[in-house]
């Protein structure tokens, strides 16, 4: 028995969802309307995302230190949409407030380490590695662990001054920025953006660093897609086996992928994934183990506002289809086989895994496409999905 969505959406959004058909719309904020939910401030607060995100033109998506893009501010909205989407609050998150605090870290430096701004680079950025990781302790913590999901959003990392890579990575660029910003900085620091959770941040003078390093500078858009991937990880409702990407997670789910003759699952792997669906289909969060729906969906949205990455259109489709909206992930698929055909996939060590997950995309197209022609199925208005029936607090 499938799922059905709840009441008849006109969902729109002012930010383009491609820039080959702009006439696809986003569900989620529509939904939550249609349940009763007030989105008035996770709308605000996704507009501010789009008007910030518009300033990366192709050009400017490559500098290092981007001063036309508030990197900070990108952040406080996405944190300040989820905040509305879990806690119904009254009150938007205070943004200008916790910028406030975030520009006062550059301030703070420099009254403290004055001397090192006109040291040389070397000695700069030893100052401000002391600054920021030994005066004002902050420090990495890992962001997949249930309590420490807070990590991911920067106005926690602020008052608790503990966060996940990507948020103090921003938070070291954006005083750079302001140093930049007020003249006091003479000389380029590129960002050195570490692949593992244990390295700190840190910058290194553009001018010295090595073509081979080039891979971990970290530019404005790179951030951004990494930070709205850690909460697309975190709060995936399919959280078993890493062993397989997200789509095949919630694809297996669905039953629309077929595991290999060499491993089967076991009965644990396979009760998992069956709750993992019945949740979703009651609309019940039972903990931030299992994911969050409401929160996965906003930042599959925000990473297809980005345009880095056709998958992002095929994963918003998979929760889609677990939600109900079955004409809309079906449109998404298609979106996404459209626009993969004209970006050059890697073929080489992914090429199991690129024909695993094509495999599955079939299958649930066809899937939807049966759905969609079965007599008599509509849309109940007064029916309950799973992205706004939250049974437990934040």
């Amino acid at each position: 028995m499938h799922p059905t969505p709840a009441g008849n959406l006109n969902c729109s959004c002012k930010c383009e969802t491609s820039s080959t058909d702009n006439r696809l719309k986003f569900v989620l904020h529509d939904a939550l309307d249609s349940s009763g939910i007030d989105t008035t401030h996770a709308r605000a607060a996704r507009e501010g995302f789009c008007s910030q995100i518009k300033k990366l033109s192709d050009f400017k998506r490559d500098i290092r230190v981007n001063e036309d893009v508030d990197l900070g501010r990108v952040a406080l909205h996405i944190a300040a949409e989820d905040d509305s989407l879990i806690s119904h609050s009254s009150v938007p998150l205070p943004v200008d407030d916790f910028l406030f605090r975030l520009d006062n870290l550059a301030v703070e430096y420099c009254s403290r380490y004055s001397s090192s701004l006109r040291s040389s680079p070397e000695d700069f950025q030893e100052c401000l590695n002391r600054y920021l990781y030994v005066n004002k302790a902050f420090r990495i913590t890992n962001a997949t662990d249930q309590v420490e999901q807070r990590a991911l959003y920067l106005n926690s990392v602020l008052t608790h001054r503990s966060g996940s890579v990507p948020m103090l990575s921003l938070i070291y660029s954006e005083i750079l920025k302001m140093l930049h910003l007020w003249g006091v900085l003479n000389f380029d620091v590129e960002i050195f953006f570490p692949h593992d959770s244990y390295s700190s941040t840190r910058g290194y003078h553009k001018q010295e660093s090595k073509e081979s390093d080039q891979l971990d500078v970290m530019t404005s858009q790179a951030l951004l897609v990494e930070i709205l991937q850690d909460l697309k990880n975190a709060f995936w409702p399919f959280q078993l086996d890493d062993c397989r990407s997200l789509f095949l997670r919630a694809a297996y789910a669905a039953h629309c992928y077929n595991e290999s003759n060499e491993t089967k699952e076991s009965a644990l792997e396979l009760a998992a994934a069956k709750a993992a669906r019945h949740r979703l289909q009651r609309g019940v969060w039972t903990s931030v183990r299992f994911g969050d729906i409401r929160r996965a969906l906003s930042a599959c949205e925000r990473l297809i506002l980005l345009k880095t990455d056709p998958k992002e259109l095929r994963d918003y489709a998979v929760l889609l289809y677990h939600c109900g909206f079955y004409a809309e992930s079906l449109q998404y698929l298609k979106l996404y086989q459209d626009e993969k055909e004209s970006v050059a996939f890697e073929l080489n060590s992914q090429l199991a895994s690129n024909l695993e997950e094509d495999d599955a995309v079939e299958k649930l197209i066809i899937r939807l496409n049966l759905i969609l022609m079965e007599k008599g199925w509509s849309r109940q208005s007064d029916s309950r999905s799973a992205l706004f029936n939250n049974t437990e607090p934040w």
